[in-house]
């Protein structure tokens, strides 16, 4: 059996104002070829399809293109399963019927707990598809009142999967979750609150393979077996040093696997240059890396006019600047002085702390979380944001929601 694993998409999304759609589409193009080259028995694609919920028409075309020429032209299946990102009553619209074609598409999780079966010379394997879901949900699924926090949650779901699973047959999950002991980055949004997402690597011990969605960095999560394909591209400045790739899957007919990593070449890569204006002005050493999206940050401590347009007149692609010497004595500050690796409730505290002298009471602390969450599901503009946090501090009967 060969399977190719990934994940983290991210169709449709937006970097520092730029739409990566086409970003996407040249990398895509990759893949394709990867798949027509190897002939996998099928493509796992663990999570975050889309950006956001109610994506652009845009990333549901390069989709629906890239899903046919895998299905259709290289007769290759393709399991899909809902992440934190996604809208899973929407990705998951007519399911039944393309399965038929060999599009395995799980939104959120059923009382069926069906797995998708592929056949290879040594028999089945069976493929277990847990997309996200928070506890709620699950809670009112299985009717376990127990389940409160994610971990509990996922190991209610694995109990479900493999008690649908012949004991001693072959089987892989596919999962999007944080796994205790993966490495996260910036671009990554939070699946909860207050430090209850992660879960235990335990929950997937006992399959053969573990495709994991969610963390955007390559990487094994509690065993060998158990892994981060990683983010398709790079989607924040923290991961400029990441080596994107799929991974190849191989397993023997006893279950044992093997795995090797696939390099993407994106249409511009991710850098983040450090140094004095007129060093950085004069080009890269190597002359290379002028057309990429680039972070700078600089060390010059006087006032520069229009520092943005004359970078770009080298580097056109420069996204983001940063001058520590102009913000290292702030009161916003975060690990390293750089208020922007805070979090929202952190930040959000801290401006409260600045403007109203005292700190969030705990039932503010719950408003403003519950209202996060709500805009993250919704994927709400910048205009929202603005006008829940003006809610929370407003005065009601003596507390500020």
């Amino acid at each position: 059996m060969r399977f190719i694993h990934t994940a983290d998409w991210h169709l449709g999304r937006i970097f520092h104002g730029v739409h990566l759609t086409d970003d996407q589409a040249y990398i895509l193009e990759q893949f394709i070829k990867l798949v027509e080259d190897v002939k996998p028995d099928a493509v796992l694609i663990a999570g975050d399809i889309y950006d956001r919920s109610v994506p652009p028409h845009e990333a549901v075309q390069l989709l629906d293109e890239v899903l046919y020429r895998i299905i259709m032209d290289c007769r290759v299946p393709v399991l899909i399963i809902a992440g934190n990102h996604d809208s899973s009553q929407r990705l998951g619209f007519g399911h039944r019927l393309l399965a038929r074609q060999g599009l395995y598409i799980t939104g959120q999780p059923d009382t069926g707990f069906a797995p998708v079966i592929i056949e290879d010379a040594h028999g089945p394997v069976y493929f277990c598809p847990v997309p996200y879901a928070d506890p709620p949900v699950v809670r009112e699924l299985l009717g376990l009142q127990d389940v409160q926090e994610h971990d509990r949650a996922m190991a209610a779901l694995i109990g479900r999967w493999t008690s649908r699973v012949p004991p001693g047959a072959r089987k892989v999950a596919l999962a999007h979750a944080f796994v205790a002991g993966g490495e996260g980055s910036e671009s990554e949004r939070p699946l909860s609150i207050g430090g209850t997402d992660k879960v235990s690597a335990a929950h997937f011990q006992n399959f053969n393979y573990a495709a994991l969605g969610h963390l955007h960095k390559s990487q094994s999560a509690g065993g060998e077996h158990i892994r981060y394909a990683g983010s398709l591209m790079k989607y924040s400045f923290s991961e400029a040093a990441h080596k994107k790739s799929v991974t190849l899957v191989e397993m023997d007919a006893a279950g044992d696997i093997r795995w090797e990593p696939f390099p993407l070449c994106p249409r511009r890569d991710v850098r983040c240059w450090d140094g004095y204006l007129s060093d950085l002005l004069a080009g890269p050493p190597d002359g290379a890396g002028k057309e990429d999206y680039i972070m700078v940050t600089l060390r010059d401590s006087g006032a520069i006019l229009d520092v943005i347009g004359k970078l770009r007149e080298v580097y056109p692609h420069v996204l983001h600047i940063e001058r520590p010497y102009l913000t290292s004595g702030g009161d916003l500050r975060g690990p390293g002085g750089d208020h922007r690796r805070l979090s929202e409730m952190d930040l959000f505290s801290s401006f409260f702390r600045q403007v109203a002298g005292e700190e969030l009471s705990p039932e503010q602390q719950k408003a403003l979380a519950e209202t996060v969450e709500h805009i993250y599901r919704q994927d709400g503009p910048v205009e929202q944001v603005a006008e829940a946090f003006r809610r929370v501090t407003q005065r009601d009967k003596g507390v500020r929601l």
